[in-house]
Protein backbone atom coordinates (compact mmCIF):
# COMPACT_ATOMS: atom_id res chain seq x y z
CA UNK A 1 0.00 0.00 0.00
CA UNK A 2 1.33 3.46 -0.85
CA UNK A 3 2.40 5.81 1.89
CA UNK A 4 -0.40 8.07 3.09
CA UNK A 5 -0.29 11.62 1.77
CA UNK A 6 -2.12 14.75 2.89
CA UNK A 7 -5.74 14.27 1.77
CA UNK A 8 -7.14 16.65 -0.83
CA UNK A 9 -8.91 19.46 1.01
CA UNK A 10 -12.58 19.82 0.11
CA UNK A 11 -15.69 21.09 1.83
CA UNK A 12 -16.84 17.53 2.54
CA UNK A 13 -16.24 15.79 5.82
CA UNK A 14 -13.56 13.14 6.05
CA UNK A 15 -14.81 9.58 6.16
CA UNK A 16 -13.77 7.31 9.05
CA UNK A 17 -10.17 6.13 9.10
CA UNK A 18 -10.84 2.65 7.71
CA UNK A 19 -13.95 2.05 5.69
CA UNK A 20 -14.44 -1.18 3.78
CA UNK A 21 -17.21 -3.06 2.01
CA UNK A 22 -18.47 0.21 0.51
CA UNK A 23 -18.04 -0.37 -3.20
CA UNK A 24 -20.86 -2.08 -5.04
CA UNK A 25 -19.27 -4.46 -7.52
CA UNK A 26 -22.47 -5.99 -8.86
CA UNK A 27 -24.03 -4.42 -11.91
CA UNK A 28 -27.13 -2.57 -10.71
CA UNK A 29 -27.08 -0.12 -13.60
CA UNK A 30 -30.12 -1.70 -15.27
CA UNK A 31 -32.25 -1.07 -12.19
CA UNK A 32 -30.62 2.15 -10.98
CA UNK A 33 -29.04 5.24 -12.50
CA UNK A 34 -25.25 5.02 -12.44
CA UNK A 35 -23.92 8.46 -11.48
CA UNK A 36 -20.33 7.58 -12.36
CA UNK A 37 -19.26 9.47 -15.48
CA UNK A 38 -22.00 12.10 -15.31
CA UNK A 39 -20.76 15.66 -15.78
CA UNK A 40 -21.74 18.34 -13.30
CA UNK A 41 -24.42 19.60 -15.70
CA UNK A 42 -25.81 16.09 -16.17
CA UNK A 43 -25.85 15.48 -12.44
CA UNK A 44 -27.59 18.81 -11.84
CA UNK A 45 -30.33 17.74 -14.27
CA UNK A 46 -30.58 14.38 -12.51
CA UNK A 47 -31.07 16.02 -9.11
CA UNK A 48 -33.71 18.35 -10.55
CA UNK A 49 -35.50 15.30 -11.97
CA UNK A 50 -35.78 13.74 -8.49
CA UNK A 51 -36.93 16.98 -6.87
CA UNK A 52 -33.58 18.05 -5.38
CA UNK A 53 -31.50 21.21 -5.67
CA UNK A 54 -28.94 21.24 -8.54
CA UNK A 55 -26.09 22.23 -6.20
CA UNK A 56 -26.12 18.68 -4.85
CA UNK A 57 -24.25 17.73 -8.05
CA UNK A 58 -21.12 19.52 -6.82
CA UNK A 59 -21.23 17.76 -3.46
CA UNK A 60 -21.66 14.31 -4.99
CA UNK A 61 -18.95 14.84 -7.63
CA UNK A 62 -16.46 15.74 -4.90
CA UNK A 63 -17.35 12.64 -2.89
CA UNK A 64 -16.95 10.32 -5.88
CA UNK A 65 -13.75 11.67 -7.43
CA UNK A 66 -11.91 13.56 -4.68
CA UNK A 67 -12.71 11.13 -1.87
CA UNK A 68 -13.34 7.91 -3.78
CA UNK A 69 -16.64 7.31 -1.99
CA UNK A 70 -19.30 5.31 -3.81
CA UNK A 71 -21.64 4.56 -0.88
CA UNK A 72 -24.25 7.29 -0.48
CA UNK A 73 -24.53 6.56 3.25
CA UNK A 74 -20.99 7.90 3.67
CA UNK A 75 -21.76 11.21 1.96
CA UNK A 76 -22.34 12.88 5.30
CA UNK A 77 -23.10 16.42 4.10
CA UNK A 78 -26.20 15.11 2.31
CA UNK A 79 -29.41 14.87 4.28
CA UNK A 80 -30.53 11.45 5.50
CA UNK A 81 -33.63 11.63 3.29
CA UNK A 82 -31.51 12.39 0.22
CA UNK A 83 -29.06 9.60 1.00
CA UNK A 84 -31.99 7.19 1.26
CA UNK A 85 -33.43 8.45 -2.02
CA UNK A 86 -30.12 8.01 -3.79
CA UNK A 87 -29.57 4.55 -2.34
CA UNK A 88 -32.97 3.49 -3.67
CA UNK A 89 -32.63 5.01 -7.15
CA UNK A 90 -28.97 5.48 -8.02
CA UNK A 91 -25.55 3.85 -7.76
CA UNK A 92 -21.88 4.57 -8.38
CA UNK A 93 -20.39 1.48 -10.01
CA UNK A 94 -17.02 1.22 -11.76
CA UNK A 95 -16.58 -1.55 -14.34
CA UNK A 96 -15.82 -4.96 -12.88
CA UNK A 97 -12.15 -5.92 -12.65
CA UNK A 98 -11.75 -9.55 -13.69
CA UNK A 99 -7.98 -9.59 -14.01
CA UNK A 100 -5.04 -7.39 -13.09
CA UNK A 101 -1.29 -7.60 -13.49
CA UNK A 102 1.46 -5.45 -12.01
CA UNK A 103 4.75 -5.44 -13.91
CA UNK A 104 8.20 -5.41 -12.33
CA UNK A 105 8.80 -2.00 -13.93
CA UNK A 106 5.76 -0.47 -12.21
CA UNK A 107 3.35 -0.78 -15.12
CA UNK A 108 -0.16 -1.91 -14.14
CA UNK A 109 -2.80 -3.50 -16.36
CA UNK A 110 -6.47 -4.24 -15.71
CA UNK A 111 -8.97 -6.28 -17.68
CA UNK A 112 -12.53 -5.03 -17.15
CA UNK A 113 -15.78 -6.81 -17.85
CA UNK A 114 -18.37 -4.26 -18.94
CA UNK A 115 -22.11 -4.62 -19.33
CA UNK A 116 -22.95 -7.46 -21.68
CA UNK A 117 -19.82 -9.43 -20.88
CA UNK A 118 -17.41 -7.59 -23.18
CA UNK A 119 -13.80 -7.13 -22.10
CA UNK A 120 -11.53 -4.08 -22.27
CA UNK A 121 -8.06 -3.32 -20.98
CA UNK A 122 -6.44 -0.33 -19.33
CA UNK A 123 -2.73 0.28 -18.69
CA UNK A 124 -1.00 2.60 -16.23
CA UNK A 125 2.63 3.50 -16.90
CA UNK A 126 4.74 5.33 -14.31
CA UNK A 127 7.57 7.50 -15.59
CA UNK A 128 9.86 6.42 -12.76
CA UNK A 129 8.68 3.72 -10.35
CA UNK A 130 11.17 4.90 -7.73
CA UNK A 131 9.33 8.22 -7.34
CA UNK A 132 6.12 8.00 -5.34
CA UNK A 133 4.88 11.31 -6.73
CA UNK A 134 6.29 10.91 -10.26
CA UNK A 135 4.27 11.02 -13.46
CA UNK A 136 1.75 8.21 -13.79
CA UNK A 137 0.08 7.99 -17.19
CA UNK A 138 -3.13 6.02 -17.70
CA UNK A 139 -3.95 4.71 -21.18
CA UNK A 140 -7.77 4.61 -21.31
CA UNK A 141 -9.97 2.63 -23.70
CA UNK A 142 -13.01 4.22 -25.34
CA UNK A 143 -14.53 1.28 -27.22
CA UNK A 144 -14.76 -2.50 -27.03
CA UNK A 145 -12.37 -3.39 -29.84
CA UNK A 146 -11.78 -1.05 -32.76
CA UNK A 147 -13.39 -0.67 -36.17
CA UNK A 148 -10.42 0.97 -37.93
CA UNK A 149 -8.42 -2.24 -38.49
CA UNK A 150 -4.96 -0.66 -38.69
CA UNK A 151 -2.78 -3.36 -40.20
CA UNK A 152 -0.03 -3.27 -37.51
CA UNK A 153 -2.30 -3.25 -34.43
CA UNK A 154 -3.36 -6.45 -32.68
CA UNK A 155 -6.26 -4.67 -30.98
CA UNK A 156 -7.74 -3.86 -34.37
CA UNK A 157 -7.74 -7.56 -35.22
CA UNK A 158 -10.23 -8.11 -32.40
CA UNK A 159 -12.85 -6.21 -34.39
CA UNK A 160 -15.44 -3.84 -32.95
CA UNK A 161 -18.28 -4.62 -30.55
CA UNK A 162 -19.61 -1.39 -29.10
CA UNK A 163 -18.86 2.03 -27.62
CA UNK A 164 -18.11 2.36 -23.93
CA UNK A 165 -20.34 4.50 -21.75
CA UNK A 166 -18.99 7.47 -19.83
CA UNK A 167 -19.23 5.39 -16.64
CA UNK A 168 -17.11 2.67 -18.22
CA UNK A 169 -14.55 5.20 -19.44
CA UNK A 170 -14.29 7.20 -16.19
CA UNK A 171 -14.42 3.98 -14.20
CA UNK A 172 -11.02 2.99 -15.61
CA UNK A 173 -9.48 6.11 -14.09
CA UNK A 174 -11.38 5.60 -10.83
CA UNK A 175 -10.05 2.04 -10.48
CA UNK A 176 -6.49 3.08 -11.34
CA UNK A 177 -6.52 5.65 -8.55
CA UNK A 178 -8.11 3.14 -6.16
CA UNK A 179 -5.26 0.71 -6.86
CA UNK A 180 -2.89 3.00 -4.95
CA UNK A 181 -5.12 2.75 -1.88
CA UNK A 182 -5.01 -1.05 -1.74
CA UNK A 183 -2.41 -3.77 -1.68
CA UNK A 184 -1.93 -5.67 -4.94
CA UNK A 185 -4.09 -8.60 -3.87
CA UNK A 186 -6.82 -6.56 -2.16
CA UNK A 187 -10.32 -6.16 -3.52
CA UNK A 188 -11.71 -2.73 -4.38
CA UNK A 189 -13.91 -3.28 -1.37
CA UNK A 190 -10.80 -2.81 0.77
CA UNK A 191 -10.13 0.78 -0.33
CA UNK A 192 -9.23 2.98 2.63
CA UNK A 193 -10.98 6.24 1.77
CA UNK A 194 -9.10 8.20 4.41
CA UNK A 195 -5.97 7.70 2.28
CA UNK A 196 -7.64 8.54 -1.05
CA UNK A 197 -5.50 10.61 -3.36
CA UNK A 198 -5.68 10.93 -7.12
CA UNK A 199 -2.28 9.51 -8.05
CA UNK A 200 -2.82 9.36 -11.82
CA UNK A 201 -1.23 12.53 -13.21
CA UNK A 202 -1.80 12.09 -16.96
CA UNK A 203 -4.54 10.48 -19.03
CA UNK A 204 -4.19 9.50 -22.67
CA UNK A 205 -7.18 8.33 -24.69
CA UNK A 206 -4.99 5.85 -26.55
CA UNK A 207 -6.37 2.50 -25.41
CA UNK A 208 -8.78 0.29 -27.30
CA UNK A 209 -10.92 2.05 -29.86
CA UNK A 210 -11.02 5.35 -31.75
CA UNK A 211 -12.10 8.02 -29.23
CA UNK A 212 -13.64 10.36 -31.80
CA UNK A 213 -15.99 7.59 -32.99
CA UNK A 214 -17.45 7.54 -29.45
CA UNK A 215 -17.50 11.29 -29.24
CA UNK A 216 -20.04 12.32 -26.59
CA UNK A 217 -19.10 9.81 -23.82
CA UNK A 218 -15.39 10.55 -24.40
CA UNK A 219 -15.87 14.33 -24.22
CA UNK A 220 -18.03 14.03 -21.10
CA UNK A 221 -15.36 11.89 -19.47
CA UNK A 222 -12.61 14.35 -20.31
CA UNK A 223 -14.71 17.20 -18.91
CA UNK A 224 -14.68 15.41 -15.55
CA UNK A 225 -10.94 14.76 -15.82
CA UNK A 226 -10.44 18.53 -16.19
CA UNK A 227 -13.06 19.69 -13.69
CA UNK A 228 -11.75 21.20 -10.45
CA UNK A 229 -14.66 19.48 -8.69
CA UNK A 230 -13.56 16.06 -9.96
CA UNK A 231 -9.97 15.20 -10.97
CA UNK A 232 -8.69 18.70 -11.75
CA UNK A 233 -6.11 17.56 -14.30
CA UNK A 234 -4.35 20.14 -16.45
CA UNK A 235 -5.56 20.33 -20.05
CA UNK A 236 -1.97 19.62 -21.07
CA UNK A 237 -2.14 16.36 -19.10
CA UNK A 238 -5.24 14.99 -20.84
CA UNK A 239 -4.54 13.79 -24.39
CA UNK A 240 -6.89 12.49 -27.05
CA UNK A 241 -5.34 10.36 -29.77
CA UNK A 242 -7.10 9.98 -33.10
CA UNK A 243 -6.31 8.11 -36.29
CA UNK A 244 -7.87 10.98 -38.21
CA UNK A 245 -11.66 11.34 -37.88
CA UNK A 246 -11.46 14.77 -39.43
CA UNK A 247 -15.01 16.15 -38.89
CA UNK A 248 -14.86 15.30 -35.18
CA UNK A 249 -11.43 16.96 -34.90
CA UNK A 250 -13.07 20.25 -35.92
CA UNK A 251 -15.91 19.65 -33.45
CA UNK A 252 -13.50 18.86 -30.62
CA UNK A 253 -11.55 22.06 -31.30
CA UNK A 254 -14.69 24.09 -30.70
CA UNK A 255 -15.79 22.24 -27.58
CA UNK A 256 -12.83 21.20 -25.44
CA UNK A 257 -9.20 22.21 -24.99
CA UNK A 258 -7.09 19.10 -24.46
CA UNK A 259 -3.81 17.91 -25.92
CA UNK A 260 -4.15 16.31 -29.35
CA UNK A 261 -2.22 13.33 -30.69
CA UNK A 262 -2.46 11.97 -34.23
CA UNK A 263 -1.83 8.30 -34.93
CA UNK A 264 -0.05 8.95 -38.22
CA UNK A 265 2.43 6.13 -39.02
CA UNK A 266 3.00 7.08 -42.66
CA UNK A 267 4.10 10.28 -44.45
CA UNK A 268 2.24 9.76 -47.74
CA UNK A 269 -1.28 8.73 -48.73
CA UNK A 270 -0.37 5.55 -50.59
CA UNK A 271 1.39 4.01 -47.59
CA UNK A 272 -1.07 5.36 -45.04
CA UNK A 273 -4.00 3.89 -46.99
CA UNK A 274 -2.39 0.51 -46.38
CA UNK A 275 -1.45 1.00 -42.72
CA UNK A 276 -4.34 3.17 -41.51
CA UNK A 277 -7.37 2.51 -43.76
CA UNK A 278 -9.38 5.52 -42.50
CA UNK A 279 -6.94 7.58 -44.58
CA UNK A 280 -8.90 6.53 -47.67
CA UNK A 281 -11.84 8.57 -46.33
CA UNK A 282 -9.84 11.42 -44.79
CA UNK A 283 -6.50 11.69 -46.63
CA UNK A 284 -3.45 13.47 -45.29
CA UNK A 285 -4.27 16.88 -46.78
CA UNK A 286 -7.56 16.95 -44.87
CA UNK A 287 -5.98 15.53 -41.71
CA UNK A 288 -3.19 18.13 -41.65
CA UNK A 289 -5.70 20.93 -42.26
CA UNK A 290 -7.74 19.76 -39.27
CA UNK A 291 -4.60 19.58 -37.13
CA UNK A 292 -3.59 23.12 -38.11
CA UNK A 293 -7.08 24.34 -37.30
CA UNK A 294 -6.80 22.76 -33.86
CA UNK A 295 -3.47 24.46 -33.15
CA UNK A 296 -3.66 27.81 -34.92
CA UNK A 297 -7.27 28.84 -35.44
CA UNK A 298 -9.09 27.86 -32.22
CA UNK A 299 -7.64 29.24 -28.97
CA UNK A 300 -4.14 29.30 -30.50
CA UNK A 301 -2.48 30.48 -27.29
CA UNK A 302 -3.57 27.36 -25.45
CA UNK A 303 -2.79 24.57 -27.92
CA UNK A 304 0.98 24.35 -28.04
CA UNK A 305 1.61 21.41 -30.36
CA UNK A 306 0.29 18.16 -31.77
CA UNK A 307 1.91 14.86 -30.83
CA UNK A 308 2.59 12.71 -33.89
CA UNK A 309 2.61 8.96 -33.17
CA UNK A 310 4.65 6.95 -35.65
CA UNK A 311 5.15 3.20 -35.25
CA UNK A 312 8.46 2.04 -36.74
CA UNK A 313 8.03 -0.89 -39.16
CA UNK A 314 11.15 -2.46 -40.63
CA UNK A 315 11.45 -1.77 -44.34
CA UNK A 316 7.95 -0.32 -44.53
CA UNK A 317 7.91 3.27 -43.25
CA UNK A 318 11.36 3.75 -41.70
CA UNK A 319 13.66 4.89 -44.53
CA UNK A 320 15.47 8.22 -44.72
CA UNK A 321 13.12 9.14 -47.56
CA UNK A 322 10.12 8.51 -45.32
CA UNK A 323 11.65 10.75 -42.66
CA UNK A 324 12.17 13.54 -45.20
CA UNK A 325 8.58 13.13 -46.42
CA UNK A 326 7.40 13.43 -42.82
CA UNK A 327 9.36 16.67 -42.38
CA UNK A 328 7.71 18.09 -45.51
CA UNK A 329 4.24 16.90 -44.48
CA UNK A 330 4.35 18.49 -41.03
CA UNK A 331 5.87 21.73 -42.29
CA UNK A 332 5.07 24.55 -39.86
CA UNK A 333 2.72 22.46 -37.68
CA UNK A 334 4.12 22.58 -34.11
CA UNK A 335 4.78 18.91 -33.55
CA UNK A 336 6.34 16.56 -31.08
CA UNK A 337 7.07 13.29 -32.85
CA UNK A 338 6.92 10.07 -30.85
CA UNK A 339 8.60 7.14 -32.60
CA UNK A 340 7.16 3.84 -31.38
CA UNK A 341 9.11 0.59 -31.82
CA UNK A 342 6.72 -2.00 -33.26
CA UNK A 343 5.54 -4.66 -30.83
CA UNK A 344 5.21 -7.94 -32.76
CA UNK A 345 2.15 -10.10 -32.18
CA UNK A 346 1.25 -13.57 -33.53
CA UNK A 347 0.81 -13.64 -37.32
CA UNK A 348 1.82 -9.98 -37.72
CA UNK A 349 3.22 -9.20 -41.15
CA UNK A 350 5.72 -6.67 -39.83
CA UNK A 351 9.00 -6.57 -37.95
CA UNK A 352 10.39 -3.97 -35.61
CA UNK A 353 12.85 -1.48 -37.10
CA UNK A 354 16.40 -1.86 -35.80
CA UNK A 355 17.59 0.53 -33.14
CA UNK A 356 20.11 2.00 -35.57
CA UNK A 357 17.39 2.65 -38.14
CA UNK A 358 15.11 4.25 -35.54
CA UNK A 359 17.90 6.56 -34.37
CA UNK A 360 18.82 7.49 -37.94
CA UNK A 361 15.17 8.33 -38.64
CA UNK A 362 15.02 10.35 -35.43
CA UNK A 363 18.16 12.30 -36.31
CA UNK A 364 16.66 13.51 -39.60
CA UNK A 365 13.59 14.81 -37.77
CA UNK A 366 15.66 16.45 -35.04
CA UNK A 367 17.96 18.15 -37.54
CA UNK A 368 14.86 19.58 -39.23
CA UNK A 369 13.93 21.24 -35.93
CA UNK A 370 11.30 18.84 -34.59
CA UNK A 371 11.24 17.54 -31.04
CA UNK A 372 11.53 13.78 -31.48
CA UNK A 373 11.43 11.06 -28.83
CA UNK A 374 11.68 7.29 -29.01
CA UNK A 375 9.12 5.57 -26.81
CA UNK A 376 10.61 3.26 -24.23
CA UNK A 377 8.94 -0.13 -24.15
CA UNK A 378 7.23 -0.78 -20.82
CA UNK A 379 5.14 -3.61 -19.43
CA UNK A 380 6.35 -6.28 -21.85
CA UNK A 381 6.02 -8.96 -19.17
CA UNK A 382 2.27 -8.30 -18.89
CA UNK A 383 1.53 -7.67 -22.61
CA UNK A 384 0.84 -4.01 -21.89
CA UNK A 385 2.76 -2.51 -24.80
CA UNK A 386 1.28 -0.21 -27.42
CA UNK A 387 -0.83 -2.12 -29.96
CA UNK A 388 -1.07 -5.22 -27.78
CA UNK A 389 -4.17 -4.39 -25.75
CA UNK A 390 -6.50 -7.34 -25.46
CA UNK A 391 -3.78 -9.67 -26.66
CA UNK A 392 -4.73 -12.10 -23.90
CA UNK A 393 -8.43 -11.22 -23.62
CA UNK A 394 -11.14 -13.61 -24.78
CA UNK A 395 -12.00 -13.06 -28.43
CA UNK A 396 -15.70 -12.40 -28.98
CA UNK A 397 -15.84 -10.98 -32.50
CA UNK A 398 -16.61 -12.46 -35.88
CA UNK A 399 -14.02 -10.28 -37.59
CA UNK A 400 -11.23 -11.69 -35.46
CA UNK A 401 -12.44 -15.23 -36.10
CA UNK A 402 -12.37 -14.53 -39.83
CA UNK A 403 -8.89 -13.02 -39.53
CA UNK A 404 -7.61 -16.07 -37.66
CA UNK A 405 -9.14 -18.33 -40.31
CA UNK A 406 -7.46 -16.33 -43.10
CA UNK A 407 -4.12 -16.88 -41.37
CA UNK A 408 -4.72 -20.64 -41.28
CA UNK A 409 -5.76 -20.62 -44.94
CA UNK A 410 -2.56 -18.84 -45.96
CA UNK A 411 -0.42 -21.16 -43.89
CA UNK A 412 -2.03 -24.23 -45.47
CA UNK A 413 -1.22 -23.12 -49.04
Amino acid sequence: MSTAQTPIQTDVQQVPAKTTKSIKLVDEAQAKTNLLGMTQAQLAEYFKSIGEKPFRSTQVIKWIYQQGVTDFEQMTNLSKSLRDKLSANACVIPPKVIHRQYSDDGTRKWVFEVTGGSLVETVLIPADDSKLNGRKTLCVSSQVGCALDCSFCSTGKQGFERDLTAAEILGQLWVANASYMTDENDSLEDVDHSLWENNVTNVVMMGMGEPLLNYRPVVSSMELMLSDYAYGLSKRRVTLSTSGVVPKMYELAQELDVALAISLHAPNDELRNELVPINKKYPLEQLMAAARNYVFEVNPRHKKHVTIEYVMLDGVNDSNEHAEQLVALLGDLPSKINLIPFNPFPHANYDKSSNNRIHAFSNILSEAGFVCTIRQTRGDDIDAACGQLVGQVADRTRRSAAWQQSIKDRESV
